[in-house]
């Protein structure tokens, strides 16, 4: 029997403001991971694997189904991730310097149309910070599911100096992550996804092979580099950025960010910031799709936005998406939604032999 999250404790998360809620819930989630026996015996009941390994950027994930980035914020939840049943967890985003983010409220729920909007702009402590916390967390080889960090620019950082602001991020918690995601495209810090244009995309992408290759010659283990963008890119944009990820050898791509866009009722809602859940679902998929398609599969895609049940993430994954992501979908389907949409892909024999 499923856990009645939408019957009985969705009501009372849902009396409580929007960010009070988050951080009660990643609270929770942190103290779960401080108990590593209960976290074995949830993991037990509740990690659904795959009946062959899903094998994308040189890792393998117990199953298709993982965390978005903008939960774990201060990357201290994630070691319960597989106790609810996520193949993989994306903590952060976190920025070089320690930030508090904007102005609060800066995030409103809709459950009328299952969404939300938020304007968090990336609150954490920094990457330094993090990364002493990741050390003290299990490491590679001993985690239960794939950790990838996610990277942002600094508020205060200027454009031009964006790409020593991700650097420094990026070998902040290299050490630590199993792969490395590089958001140029969240809403809620200003500029920010003029970084997606082509040249300021190339020095940062470029800046941060570098640094890379600079990890293989010290004998460390390079990083796979995805890049998360925006779902308000025009195609012509979009090609552009597909051509410069494959230019350079990036390894993927995470499709997509919060969006700009206001569909009806939204277009009457007077609150900025980036807007997720329902409302996303069809521009993301149709974004997989086109990535898919242009790039050939060359390029493995991380489907994220509007997954809000698990027919969702079957049609991403039809689209052409590896893995996928959710966060709201956690808001208003509760804690063990992973381990449903892992049910249902187990039952369609996904992956294909």
């Amino acid at each position: 029997m499923d856990f009645p999250y939408e019957r009985l404790l969705r009501p009372l998360l849902f009396k409580l403001d929007c960010e009070t809620a988050h951080n009660l819930a990643a609270a929770a989630m942190t103290a779960l991971g401080r108990v590593p026996p209960l976290c074995r015996a949830m993991e037990a009941a509740n990690l659904v694997r795959s009946a062959r390994p899903v094998r994308v950027l040189g890792l393998e994930f117990p199953n298709a189904v993982g965390l978005a980035a903008g939960f774990d914020k201060h990357a201290t939840a994630w070691p319960a991730a597989a106790a609810l049943g996520f193949g993989h967890v994306e903590v952060g985003t976190l920025t070089a310097l320690a930030q508090p983010g904007n102005p609060k409220p800066r995030a409103f729920r809709y459950p009328a149309r299952e969404a939300v909007i938020n304007r968090m702009g990336f609150n954490n402590h920094g990457a330094a910070a993090a990364a002493k916390l990741l050390a003290r967390q299990p490491s590679a080889g001993r985690r239960r599911a794939v950790l990838g960090v996610s990277i942002g620019k600094s508020k205060v950082t200027p454009l031009e100096q964006a790409a020593a602001d991700y650097t420094a991020s990026f070998n902040a918690v290299a050490d630590h992550a199993d792969y490395v995601a590089v958001n140029v495209s969240s809403p809620n810090t200003p500029g920010l996804r003029a970084l997606q244009g082509k040249g300021p995309l190339v020095e940062i992408l470029s800046a941060l092979t570098d640094a890379n290759a600079g990890r293989a010659a010290a004998g460390k283990p390079p990083r796979p580099i995805l890049l998360k963008i925006a779902p308000d890119l025009g195609w012509g944009e979009l090609d552009a950025v597909l051509a410069t990820l494959l230019d350079l050898g990036v390894h993927g791509i995470i499709a997509t960010n919060t969006t700009l866009a206001r569909p009806a009722p939204f277009d009457a809602v007077n609150e900025d910031g980036g807007l997720s859940g329902r409302p996303l679902r069809e521009r993301a998929t149709e974004v997989v799709r086109y990535i898919a398609r242009a790039t050939g599969g060359r390029l493995p895609i991380i489907a994220s936005g509007g997954v809000m049940t698990p027919a969702d993430a079957c049609a991403k994954l039809d689209a052409g998406a590896a893995l996928v992501q959710l966060y709201t979908g956690l808001i208003y389907r509760g804690p063990f939604f992973a381990k449903r949409i892992a049910r249902a892909l187990a039952n369609r024999g996904w992956p294909a032999a």
